[in-house]
């Protein structure tokens, strides 16, 4: 035996077939908690990514408003009574509801998510959107997120090559007179932004003066938090006042804690942990078993069971980072995959991988410890 190759290895390797399960294995677990932490950065990413484009300090919505695809309107007046306090430098009125958008080439139905604003300059930081407010403000016209499913069709290409979309909208003709990028998400798979006029020709029973979000742009250098309170003492109780962060951090709450989907993923992601240390400890225990004389004939010549559970713990690490590089891998072409498919915002954080590599090796020094006990109850008489 070699001083310089650690008896950790020579014990792992001598056993091939459990030693690629047990890589295998941790993959697999790497795999799943990977992708469950991507889909859940996405869903939060999805579902304020819209909000996050807004340009406001403060937002203004009703208190029975819930999230998303759960709003509730309050009166426009509210938002210009903003007006009032001098810290206000200027208002917008935010109108949001699905539609039936007609796919041009297919001619299927796909609901599609729609928001309408007054044409002005800075409500949102889509270049795109700034840059076509006067095509928009004519009747019929809209700008479609490029970056939306592919069931709605073709629609990015066919602009390119003929300069607009003709389609339906909610059984009306509409044409797509500008491209903008955003993409999906798990609440909506593709977006419309549209003017307030036209909104309201694609939803007739809505009344102009109900709005489902308002934003607020502050004077530079006025104090958000205490604009906040004064607005909040001087609005009547039907309307919310929020800062954007706030917005963004109640709206990612709702889904984490009162949606299923939220409790899924954390569901899934301790699932995927506890399979890795279940098969991590059968391959460690197996092994243990199989070469038990071997451990014993060291604890006979002076190993202390402190050295052998070293020499254990050493095992599962060396298996958490050799089955951690090919799950990472893997996890990467799958996130292509899916976003190809599904036009989630997946992507892939140094965080992510410092924090999935910590678990793996918790996870595996986990299953080393239980593996362990079969190994410290071992005596060397017994076994010979």
């Amino acid at each position: 035996m070699s001083s310089k190759v650690p008896l950790s290895w020579l014990l792992l390797s001598k056993l091939k077939s459990r030693f690629f399960a047990a890589i295998a294995g941790i993959a697999f677990a790497v795999i799943l908690s990977m992708m469950e932490l991507g889909f859940q950065e996405a869903l939060f990413a999805g579902i304020t990514q819209l909000f996050s484009h807004m340009n406001a300090d403060l937002v203004l919505i009703s208190p029975l408003y819930q999230c998303l695809v759960a709003r509730e309107t309050f009166p426009e007046r509210r938002l210009y009574q903003t007006l009032a306090v001098p810290q206000v430098n200027s208002v917008s009125s935010i109108y949001m509801d699905t539609a039936q958008w007609t796919n041009p080439v297919n001619h299927r139905d796909r609901f599609i998510f729609v928001v309408g604003f007054k044409p002005r300059h800075g409500t949102f930081d889509f270049p795109a959107v700034d840059s076509h407010l006067e095509q928009i403000s004519r009747p019929g016209a809209i700008l479609f997120d490029e970056v939306s499913r592919s069931e709605f069709g073709p629609i990015a290409k066919i602009f390119e090559s003929k300069g607009s979309v003709v389609t339906e909208l909610s059984r009306r003709q509409v044409e797509v007179v500008g491209l903008f990028k955003m993409g999906a998400s798990f609440a909506n798979a593709g977006h419309v932004i549209t003017s307030d006029m036209n909104f309201l020709r694609l939803n007739p029973t809505r009344q102009r003066g109900d709005i489902d979000i308002g934003l607020i742009k502050l004077e530079p250098g006025s104090a958000v938090n205490a604009t906040k309170a004064e607005l909040a003492g001087m609005l009547p109780d039907d309307v919310t006042v929020l800062t954007k962060q706030e917005f963004l951090d109640r709206e990612k709450d709702y889904w984490s804690r009162n949606l299923p989907i939220g409790f899924l993923f954390r569901a899934s992601l301790v699932i995927g942990l506890i399979v890795g240390v279940v098969i991590v400890y059968q391959i460690l225990h197996s092994g243990i078993s199989e070469q038990l004389a071997q451990y014993a004939t060291l604890k006979a010549i002076g190993y202390s069971d402190l050295r052998l559970f070293r020499v254990v713990l050493e095992e599962a690490l060396i298996l958490s980072l050799l089955g951690f590089i090919p799950g990472v891998l893997l996890t990467l072409g799958l996130y292509g995959v899916v976003h190809s498919v599904t036009a989630l915002p997946l992507r892939m954080p140094v965080f992510r991988i410092l924090l999935v590599y910590v678990m793996t090796a918790a996870m595996c020094a986990s299953a080393g410890a239980l593996a362990y006990r079969k190994l410290r109850a071992a005596d060397p008489a017994e076994i010979f």
